[in-house]
């Protein structure tokens, strides 16, 4: 499939969204005053998958292997720039005043780091106009036809990988073990700014390996709960007991 594209600036993925960063990103957002929220979600982990099962290898890559009462459990964790309104880079113009330096989720942009994501116009926010014939040719055939895009795309996959044991010291670091189940939703943190700095400082300092402390499964679906105890993991519904210290982004209907 070809796809053409050109940004319109209309800024619409600049507002409103919990942007991804790099651990270094985050360091760079924090240091410039801004928030950064810690987002973890796990999926139950038995067994390795069949070498064979790339979507389950590349969320094997970009996680940490931990305990959940009895069960193995990969844990996913995303630092997040939490933008509520609009970018604080964001010009009246609807320009990137920090472009050259931008987080590398906007350099591929937009493209998904996930490579088991295809790209889709239905995903994006962008105008129609911006997909027009005219635009310049992103991909060719379903291949990313842009060297330099390509290249900030494994850079971006490549990073993920390096920065999982950093994640998962940070979370140790702050006492973090609540995770919802993939696909369902995340549970999110907002640490103090200068808190989560020096814990991420103190992170990133080289370590023979990553922390295992256990984890428990939080979702706001009572047979989410059910499915992951008999299982032999550790899961609570979000309204069972003090939920302070975190929020929960659910994807799905709640159920009591």
């Amino acid at each position: 499939m070809d796809v053409h594209f050109a940004c319109t600036r209309c800024g619409a993925c600049c507002r409103h969204n919990k942007l991804p960063l790099t651990v270094a990103e985050a360091m760079d957002w924090l240091q410039a005053g801004h928030s950064v929220q810690i987002l973890c979600d796990a999926i139950p982990w038995p067994e390795d998958p069949a070498p064979n099962d790339m979507p389950a290898a590349h969320r094997a890559r970009r996680s940490t292997i931990a305990m959940s009462g009895s069960m193995p459990t990969r844990i996913t964790v995303i630092l997040a720039a939490d933008i509520r309104a609009a970018c604080p880079h964001l010009g009246a113009d609807n320009r990137c005043s920090a472009y050259d330096r931008r987080p590398l989720v906007c350099r591929v942009y937009p493209f998904e780091v996930n490579p088991f994501l295809p790209l889709e116009q239905a995903r994006k926010e962008c105008p129609t106009e911006a997909w027009g014939p005219t635009g310049p040719l992103i991909q060719r055939r379903g291949r990313i036809s842009d060297p330099g895009l390509l290249a900030d795309i494994e850079r971006s996959r490549a990073t993920d990988v390096d920065d999982a044991p950093v994640k998962a010291r940070l979370c140790a670091a702050l006492g973090i073990s609540r995770a919802a189940l993939a696909n369902e939703g995340f549970v999110v943190y907002t640490p103090e700014a200068e808190t989560l700095r020096r814990a991420l400082l103190l992170a990133s300092a080289p370590e023979d390996s990553a922390p295992n402390h256990p984890w428990e499964f939080v979702s706001n679906r009572r047979e989410t709960v059910l499915a992951v105890a008999e299982m032999g993991a550790v899961g609570a519904h979000v309204t069972d007991g003090p939920s302070t210290g975190f929020q929960y982004l659910g994807f799905l209907p709640a159920s009591a």
